[in-house]
């Protein structure tokens, strides 16, 4: 769950959580979400800490955690924040790609730092 190079295809779709250390609605999430990894294993899923990671994080704006991120290859499918319960996450998960909300530029700009940091192809 490391945002560094593997041998993943470029279509593999990304599931990153974002969230903090000091989050405690983040402790109790993380379960679900490793336990969707561990269902969804053609999946890319990372826990990422935005204080551990600011200079990645950009100019991105987070309101609330947790907040998820979706996308595969170079399109961004969804950024913002999800309700800390499993069968939210599962029906997003269960329908993704999803049809395309509006994205916030700076989350399109947080993906692209994603990939290029870990040196994806596209």
């Amino acid at each position: 769950m490391s945002l560094t190079a593997s041998a993943l295809p470029s279509s593999t779709p990304w599931v990153i959580c974002l969230c903090a250390a000091w989050c405690r609605t983040c402790d109790t999430y993380r379960a679900v979400f490793d336990s969707a990894a561990a269902q969804h294993p053609q999946m890319r899923f990372v826990w990422l800490d935005v204080e551990d990671e600011a200079d990645l994080l950009g100019d991105l704006e987070i309101e609330t955690f947790p907040t998820l991120l979706l996308a595969t290859g170079a399109q961004l499918h969804f950024c913002g924040p999800l309700p800390p319960q499993a069968g939210v996450l599962g029906r997003m998960l269960a329908h993704f790609p999803a049809p395309n909300a509006a994205i916030d530029p700076e989350a399109e700009a947080f993906w692209a730092r994603i990939r290029a940091h870990q040196g994806a192809p596209y």
